[in-house]
């Protein structure tokens, strides 16, 4: 896979070589090839080059990523703990925080099976009655039961510690809303009764109403790939739309719904220009257009926005979204991938050859 990508990408960068030297003939003698160097045409217009997109994050956090720095290199966990209690109940924000925490211990596990991530345990053993080490490792809890598989001895054994730390981690903050979107994901892999899930989103719901992250949660559930239909999660997803307030996400929510309902196989020609794409897409497109610009998961809908703006060949539209998240490839679509920064570079440059070239981004 990582190979076909690279081909990719590396035949689209030869075709934009080309384009971007017929618009820049009055630097024919210093530009991208007149030099000699060979250049991604996408940093010649101001965007990151592949091998510094950063993964981990969907968007700039520079506390967290000056934590996850000092965190990953010393294994020392009090700057996690400070920023999450610095964080408080900004509770989009902390649930990105402790996801991508969460992350990065389960990526160092599986670097270093046995060691990776000790860290966390020493967080949990040292400071049991810390909320943020709870959500961290409910969530690290979680992600190792889906790296396990549902096939695994131990994937109910995983999950099942999962909800007892969340709910330790509820008891210790009542009314963050983190714990909740955690049990959420354990609700799915547990196959909670119908009863018993809604009665979970309730809660949940009650505490952070305007949350994208627990309405992704929750949509997941109520998907064919989980527990429920297509035509469940649309229901869902679109009723959370319309009951959103001014400058929510939440009219994104289809968008996601739709993306994880595609056909594996797409055979049917104009799909990603049909009513309901379309209609998903311009929902989301308004809600990015009128959430405040530092929304903390507004750029996890700026990502999916690209991926189905170039696939409807609206590459100009798709530029504009690459401008506000260019840097960091840590979202879906992308982070489904093998290899995210390839996979998110094959459609920045599709968008860029498709706009005639691009123009540089600003301030670049």
């Amino acid at each position: 896979m990582e190979i076909i990508v690279t081909l990719i990408l590396l035949a689209l960068a030869a075709v934009l070589c080309v384009r971007l030297v017929r618009h820049s003939r009055a630097r024919a003698g210093q530009g991208v090839l007149g030099s000699g160097r060979v250049v991604d045409p996408a940093v010649e217009l101001g965007f990151a080059p592949a091998a510094e997109l950063d993964v981990r994050l969907p968007g700039a956090d520079p506390e967290l990523a000056e934590v996850l720095e000092s965190v990953m290199g010393s294994g020392d966990w009090t700057p996690a703990a400070r920023l999450l209690a610095f964080t408080g109940d900004e509770w989009e924000l902390r649930w990105q925080r402790v996801q991508t925490l969460a992350g990065a211990a389960a990526y160092q596990l599986a670097q270093q099976p046995g060691e990776g991530g000790a860290w966390l345990r020493r967080w949990r053993a040292e400071a049991p009655k810390d909320a943020g080490g709870a959500e961290v490792m409910a969530e690290f809890l979680v992600r190792r039961a889906w790296a396990a598989g549902s096939a695994a001895d131990d994937y109910r054994i995983i999950l099942e510690e999962a909800r007892t730390v969340a709910e330790e981690a509820r008891l210790l903050t009542p009314g963050s809303p983190v714990p909740g979107i955690i049990e959420l994901a354990v609700a799915r892999g547990l196959a909670y009764r119908r009863p018993d899930f809604e009665q979970l989103w309730a809660r949940t719901e009650a505490l952070a109403p305007d949350h994208l992250g627990a309405h992704l949660a929750a949509l997941s559930y109520a998907g064919a790939k989980w527990h429920g239909t297509r035509e469940d999660a649309y229901d869902f997803a679109e009723r959370a739309a319309a009951s959103a307030p001014e400058g929510s996400l939440l009219p994104a929510l289809p968008l996601f719904a739709v993306y994880d309902h595609l056909p594996e196989a797409n055979m049917v020609e104009g799909l990603y220009r049909s009513a309901v794409v379309t209609q998903a897409v311009a929902g989301a497109l308004y809600a990015v257009a009128h959430a405040h610009p530092g929304h903390p998961m507004l750029p996890h809908v700026r990502h999916l926005l690209v991926w189905f703006l170039v696939r409807a060949e609206r590459y100009e539209e798709a530029l504009e979204q690459l401008a506000h998240v260019d840097g960091h490839v840590g979202a879906v679509p992308w982070s489904y991938s093998e290899n995210p920064a390839a996979e998110y570079a094959v459609y920045r440059a599709l968008a860029i050859a498709g706009a005639g070239g691009g123009r540089k981004v600003q301030g670049a």
